[in-house]
């Protein structure tokens, strides 16, 4: 037994000193930057959830309004992205973007009737502090224009399907009625809010 677990210690010893040092690569990043830039919002769990409410809230509200936000939610994001790699992105984003959740998820929750232009200018300043908070990420190497034109996509692509899902799912503008489809809208609009909650609490605290 003790020459068996000698040769395992050795053996072991070997393949430790053979190791050699381990490089992480960002997986979008070997795809290009068009790619980086579409799939960097996916690493950050506050693009994921903000730009999910934002769509959910447009289409509780109805095709009518949400339409408008396909085009704003993108232009926004270009803008944010053009204004963080002049100014630098501010170390008070991640409390806006918490408090920015809450909103959301109260006005989701609340089923409030929010005005087109009010809708589509909250959309759009959600959009410019995330795009904004997406440049910080961006290396000297990094084709602008790809990387912007990845990002513009993917907002794009975020947006419009989580305004048809949430769609599909409360049904047709016509119906007055209460119905569980709504209900459920309402109810994950206050999960939404009591995240966002927590988030201002923990960036306060911080």
């Amino acid at each position: 037994m003790n020459m068996r677990f000698r040769g395992g210690v050795v053996a072991a010893a070997m393949l430790l000193a053979e190791v050699n040092a381990a490089e992480a690569h960002i997986v979008a990043s070997r795809l290009g930057d068009f790619y980086a830039g579409a799939l960097h919002p996916l690493t950050d769990l506050q693009d994921i959830i903000l730009w999910g409410a934002t769509g959910v809230l447009a289409g509780s509200l109805g095709a009518a309004k949400g339409r408008w936000l396909v085009l704003a939610f993108p232009l926004g994001l270009l803008a944010g992205l053009v204004l963080g790699q002049s100014f630098g992105v501010a170390s008070v984003w991640a409390t806006v973007d918490a408090a920015m959740i809450l909103v959301l998820g109260a006005l989701l929750a609340a089923a409030t009737r929010i005005p087109t232009g009010l809708l589509c200018a909250l959309a759009f300043a959600l959009a410019m502090i995330r795009g904004a908070a997406n440049a910080s990420d961006l290396g000297p190497e990094t084709d602008r224009l790809l990387f912007a034109a990845g990002l513009a996509c993917a907002g794009y692509a975020a947006i419009t399907l989580a305004m048809a899902l949430a769609l599909a799912f409360r049904g047709p503008d016509s119906s007055p009625s209460i119905t569980w489809q709504k209900i459920a809208l309402r109810a994950f609009g206050g999960w939404i809010a009591a995240i966002g909650l927590m988030m201002v609490g923990f960036g306060l605290a911080s």
